[in-house]
């Protein structure tokens, strides 16, 4: 059943494929109106809130549909094939999280979701193309070995910790930094956005002062703050 579903999709994106390039800025427009219902079902999904994560899903398919129906942007040429393999797996794959929901695997339709942010952000890497989420998930990789110090058992006492934990933290400043710089105008000035990238940095620059202190309750609370800001920067841009 799989293998005909993967065909289905294959049939209507070959059918849909338009030959001629359209413009980055459409396409990425039609991309950000998919990843907006793939990022609330992905947090329905962690919550445990199946039918409403269903529900965007649906949505997220239908805008996929208008992704599919547009010209290839000249600045995604490099790999053609890349180009083509990756918007038909895509395609399958949407089809495929559908089952996995109808079927009662949620989790399954977690993973392939994220596989599809994955790929998206492959293939614009390959043609030199960034926009604001592939550096929002630069960043949350980057806050995962920030967080990796949240222990109550740090070695303060191992040379390396300290310059480990500064080296990690300097990284995760340059990326807010770099995506506070990609992001276009209108975003860079919302509320929302600027509550999350400067409230991020603001915990940022505190943290040298608890590793000179060595304090791991000012660490701890530093740390889960930044992780959230993480979290929701990745839930509303990534």
């Amino acid at each position: 059943m799989q293998a005909s579903f993967a065909r289905l999709a294959m049939l209507i994106f070959l059918i849909a494929l338009p030959a001629r390039a359209d413009d980055l800025a459409d396409f990425n427009a039609a991309i950000e109106a998919a990843a907006a219902h793939q990022r609330v079902a992905l947090g329905y999904l962690r919550t445990g809130n199946i039918d409403l994560a269903a529900v965007e899903i649906d949505r997220m398919r239908t805008a996929w549909s208008r992704v599919t129906a547009l010209k290839r942007p000249a600045e995604l040429n490099r790999d053609p094939q890349l180009y083509t393999t990756t918007m038909l797996d895509i395609s399958t794959k949407l089809v495929g999280v559908s089952i996995m929901m109808d079927s009662g695997r949620p989790e399954a339709a977690r993973k392939s979701l994220e596989d599809i942010r994955a790929e998206l952000k492959a293939l614009r890497k390959a043609n030199g193309v960034v926009i604001l989420a592939d550096c929002i998930a630069d960043a949350n990789a980057a806050m995962d070995k920030l967080m990796v110090f949240n222990d109550v058992a740090l070695g303060w006492s191992k040379p390396d910790t300290a310059r480990a934990m500064s080296a990690a933290t300097t990284e995760y400043q340059r990326e807010l930094s770099r995506c506070d710089n990609l992001a276009d105008a209108k975003i860079r000035a919302a509320p929302e956005f600027r509550r999350l990238i400067d409230g991020a940095k603001n915990s940022l620059l505190q943290i040298p002062a608890a590793i000179s202190q060595r304090d791991l309750d000012l660490l701890h609370r530093l740390l889960i703050e930044l992780r959230s800001f993480d979290n929701l920067l990745a839930f509303r841009y990534g």
